[in-house]
């Protein structure tokens, strides 16, 4: 499973996801949207999304924002 963590800097919701994802011993990768415009477009145009952090895990699981119920899911996986 891969899982992508899309972000910009100053984001507290953004480090509150990956300070849990790491907590929880969950491996992922961080894009930064505001640095990567392929990624930013992604996020908005494909996903819908217009809110970080944005946790991309496959084309049916994704969400917007600090979501604790979502991430204990994805770490109970």
């Amino acid at each position: 499973m891969s899982i992508i963590v899309y972000t910009k800097p100053q984001c507290d919701p953004c480090s509150a996801t990956k300070t849990m994802l790491d907590n929880k011993k969950v491996d992922y990768r961080t894009v930064d949207v505001t640095e990567d415009l392929d990624a930013y477009r992604f996020v908005t145009d494909v996903l819908g999304y217009r809110q970080t952090p944005v946790v991309y895990v496959d084309e049916d699981t994704h969400w917007s924002g600090f979501r604790i119920d979502a991430l204990k899911k994805l770490a109970a996986a």
